[in-house]
């Protein structure tokens, strides 16, 4: 990455543009509130027009039909003649075809083991099957959508009554979804939702005994959910509550039961202490939402320089979004560890491409009204910004939607790109924690761990000063490299695992509904 200005500040009001890679025949204009016509670069570059900030401009003439290049990456063709100094706005790049998912390098390029990173800790909450929790959070789970109000209620009476005698307690939750009834239960895929509500209730963060309420009739059995073994609902004292059962004689008797059930856990979990863990003990979602032009110069890759240090101090971490990373297939399989890797990711991009070719689209409708706003052209520049998240660690293994985590190192975690469903996905898959990067600004949050939000810009990390935990903005106006907020990030993460800091999603109780992925049919 070049910016094409030296010693720059923040404040600092000189024309300047960021250009990727030296093959790179555009930049992307890196002024607060864009740049108007007439501006020349101190390299002599003049503009022809007004360019907003984060769009790209023409370094030199483009023939129609030209490629487009950012990343070293042919993000597009123009589609007329395009003069140098030229806005190159959406209309003008004809986004090419996606890579074939045939003839692609497998582990040809698998990165040196780095040096390991020892001695970092944090404070964390160790569960009986292996797993560390950053938060200890009572989680009353459902079984169907029915008992999602019940359940609400009950969780409301908790915390006014309950919650205040058990202070090791962080909060109480529900796990409340749109499954479990209606639903083509045995049709392919269905196992996706099935797993995820199942992956989701044992979360690190949750201890490993959820309550479980039930309606009764549902298709979604608790015995089918939660299997024989996979927590105790089966024990004399139940960690079930059934609303059908003949015992409950009107509403306040349901609630009363959750409350009964619930307040035996709390005891449970109050009893529990943080502990020092090594970081090898974080599990970490990476993600990014309202993403810009600047997501792929500071944020993801700050994001990605922090997953390189988890990842030597032997962590967890996963990256997600499958059209996000589609047309940058060849640069994931050539990092696979194996051939077994490799296919494995093939597998899950060549499903999703059934998948959005049965619903009548293709990866291009990923891209936001908001992303293009932010400059971003198409899906091919937007997955070329979001890849480096994952750093440049080796990728060790793959995990299908909702699919438990099972070993150390970089995972791909393959989901759908909604910010919603891949977050309900990650935490389905384990993590303890979650990184979320963003350039529009978003206020994501998750219930069930907390979640540490990264800015691309400056601007938008002083109007959303308090919704924003890092400013990775400072690496495009020049107060700190990416190697800086990498270290802040890593940093960061374990004081927020350790309880030690509260991100501002925590501090405001913010958090989205759970949205679960189902391509099954709905009966």
């Amino acid at each position: 990455m070049e910016l094409k200005q030296t010693g720059i500040t923040a404040a600092s009001q000189a024309p300047r543009y960021i250009l990727m890679h030296q093959n790179d025949n555009v930049a992307i204009v890196a002024n607060d509130g864009g740049l108007p016509a007439g501006t020349v670069f101190p390299c002599g570059l003049s503009l022809r027009e007004r360019v907003p900030q984060g769009h790209k401009i023409a370094l030199k003439d483009l023939k129609e039909g030209a490629p487009i290049l950012r990343y070293d990456v042919v993000i597009g063709y123009a589609v007329r003649d395009i003069a140098q100094g030229s806005w190159i706005e959406e209309s003008l790049v004809r986004m090419p075809p996606a890579r074939e998912l045939e003839d692609l390098p497998i582990a040809t390029r698998v990165p040196a083991k780095a040096e390991p990173l020892e001695a970092y800790t944090f404070m964390g909450y160790r569960n009986a099957d292996g797993s560390v929790g950053t938060r200890n959070i009572l989680a009353i789970s459902t079984t169907v959508q029915c008992v999602s109000g019940v359940v609400d209620y009950a969780v409301k009476r908790v915390k006014e009554q309950l919650l205040h005698k058990y202070p090791n307690v962080d909060d109480v939750i529900g796990i409340e979804h749109s499954y479990g009834c209606g639903v083509a239960i045995e049709a392919p895929g269905a196992e996706i939702p099935i797993r995820t509500l199942r992956n989701i209730a044992t979360n690190p963060n949750f201890g490993g005994e959820p309550v479980v309420v039930s309606l009764g009739c549902e298709k979604l059995q608790p015995a089918r959910l939660f299997p024989a073994g996979a927590i105790p609902i089966q024990d004399t004292e139940s960690n079930l509550v059934v609303l059908q059962d003949a015992q409950h004689v009107g509403f306040e008797s349901m609630i009363q039961s959750i409350v009964k059930t619930a307040e035996r856990q709390l005891e449970k979990l109050n009893r529990r202490q943080r502990v020092e863990c090594p970081a090898s003990e974080l599990v970490v979602g990476v993600q990014c939402g309202g993403s810009d032009a600047f997501s792929g110069v500071t944020a993801n890759p700050a994001v990605g320089f922090a997953t390189d240090l988890l990842v030597r101090a032997g962590a967890t971490v996963m990256f997600s979004e499958v059209t996000e990373v589609r047309d940058g297939i060849d640069q994931l399989t050539s990092r696979a560890v194996n051939a077994e890797v490799a296919q494995a990711m093939i597998r899950e991009m060549e499903w999703y491409d059934n998948y959005l070719k049965k619903g009548g689209v293709d990866r291009s409708a990923n891209t936001t009204p908001g992303n293009k706003k932010g400059g971003l052209s198409n899906i091919v520049e937007k997955a070329m910004g979001s890849i480096v998240k994952s750093g440049s660690s080796p990728i060790s293994g793959v995990l299908a939607p909702g699919e438990k985590a099972r070993q150390k190192g970089l995972l791909y975690a393959a989901t759908p790109a909604s910010d919603f469903i891949c977050g309900t996905l990650q935490v389905a898959s384990g993590i303890n924690m979650h990184v979320f990067t963003t350039g529009r600004g978003t206020p994501y949050g998750l219930a069930s761990v907390p979640v540490i939000k990264v800015a691309t810009r400056d601007d938008l990390a002083r109007r959303w000063h308090d919704l924003m935990d890092v400013n990775a903005g400072r690496i495009a106006s020049g107060g700190a490299t990416i190697e800086d907020i990498g270290w802040e990030l890593f940093h960061l993460m374990l004081d927020v695992a350790s309880g030690r800091k509260k991100t501002w999603a925590e501090h405001w109780k913010l958090h989205n509904s759970l949205a679960l992925f189902n391509p099954a049919p709905v009966t």
